[in-house]
């Protein structure tokens, strides 16, 4: 009998064959050594306990038979294996672990429709996500530095954290995702990659940085934070989005030039527009009333329009190459009326504008100007809150 049978699995030698059993449970991590070990496990209907891969492991392995892994399945640091399969594994109560599997280019979970977390990491030739009858089910997703091509085997209704980050030839994101309730980040994937997301009525905080287009059209309730940043669309629009738990980050999306947020009406904590080298217009937020932190707007506007703002708790900045006299003709009176709280600052025809804080030349070369004390670090903060959950998985 070998040390598998003799040390990892006590309580199916009381029977006498592993077959004959149809729940079978390990105390502690089981760790699979090669193909044999894990066709061992082929009469586990049901399996509790975790299951581990080692890191030696050259063979294919296939966890065939079993229908519900109530454990972790972990595979980490094997330089060798090139493929992992299950074919009657329907659902994994815990987190399935990929990390630093060079070689491995197969995943094949064909039945697979509820798993608690997904962490991937490191998989440079995995191309393809083989979950054929689709997970419906998962509360982590964490997949960083493979190959995969999309996310389709995916399609999740509901989700705490999605973290895809680093997938270089990702080209598109298409799922039935309905609400978010922690963080969602998409990040330095393949730079065309597609997002389209029609079901999604609410989430928590949410970041976008270097992807190609980005559709969420049933967008209601956001309570968190929204960052766009370094994307290549052209346009964005956000035409259900109602109010912003806390803030919204538009910056350096060089191709942008259009952005509608028709029905938002609160934003509580910083609007921060900046360095959008083709929006030369901000005149999508017609029912925008309060700002709670921040008004922050830079960059090569000739016009910016928020007719229904009565309320800005934080400071005011507008800074802008274009002539925005008509525009600062508007806030003005909001800061005569002390509507706009904080330190004021208004100013077109300037040669470096800035976000608050920047002390701007103006194009006749004259002194510089003074603003008004620095924001709280907008981008810094949407980042950090959506990356930070990622490391709860």
């Amino acid at each position: 009998m070998s040390s598998f049978m003799k040390i990892a699995l006590p309580a199916l030698a009381l029977t006498g064959s592993v077959y004959a059993q149809s729940s079978c449970s390990n105390s502690a991590t089981l760790t699979i050594q090669n193909a044999g070990d894990a066709t061992a496990l082929a009469g586990c209907k049901t399996f509790s306990g975790s299951i581990a891969i080692a890191t030696g492991t050259t063979d294919d392995i296939a966890l065939n038979g079993i229908k519900k892994l109530d454990g972790n399945l972990v595979a980490t640091d094997n330089a060798n294996m090139k493929r992992i399969s299950a074919d009657s594994i329907e659902e994994i109560d815990g987190t399935m672990t990929l990390d630093g599997l060079t070689r491995l280019y197969g995943v094949e979970f064909p039945k697979l429709k509820k798993v608690q977390g997904i962490k991937w990491n490191a998989l440079p030739n995995l191309q393809t996500i083989g979950f054929t009858a689709e997970v419906t089910e998962a509360d982590k997703i964490n997949i960083q530095n493979t190959a995969i091509r999309s996310l389709k085997g995916i399609n999740i209704e509901q989700v705490d954290t999605i973290f895809i980050a680093n997938n270089g030839y990702i080209n598109e994101v298409n799922m039935q995702l309905g609400n978010v309730s922690d963080s969602m980040t998409f990040a330095d994937n393949n730079e065309a990659l597609k997002i389209t997301l029609p079901n999604l009525i609410w989430a928590t905080n949410m970041t976008f940085r270097f992807v190609g287009s980005l559709e969420m059209p049933s967008l209601e309730t956001l309570n968190g934070s929204l960052g766009l940043y370094n994307n290549g669309f052209e346009s964005f629009a956000a035409p259900n989005l109602t109010s912003i738990g806390e803030a919204l980050a538009i910056v350096a999306n060089e191709k942008v030039s259009n952005i509608s947020f028709p029905l938002l009406t609160k934003i509580n904590d910083n609007l921060q527009i900046a360095n959008n080298t083709n929006l030369s217009m901000i005149d999508g937020f017609p029912k925008l009333k309060s700002v709670g932190g921040a008004f922050d707007i830079s960059g090569n506007m000739s016009d910016v329009e928020t007719p229904s703002l009565d309320s800005v708790k934080g400071t005011f900045n507008l800074q802008s190459t274009g002539n925005v006299n008509e525009s600062c003709a508007f806030y003005q009176p909001l800061k005569d009326k002390k509507l706009i709280e904080g330190k004021f600052f208004c100013k077109g025809k300037l040669v470096d504008p800035g976000q608050q804080g920047n002390k701007p030349t103006s194009q006749s070369g004259s002194d510089k100007t003074g603003a008004a004390t620095s924001l709280s670090a907008v981008n810094g903060a949407l980042g950090l809150a959506a990356m930070a959950a990622v490391f709860l998985l």
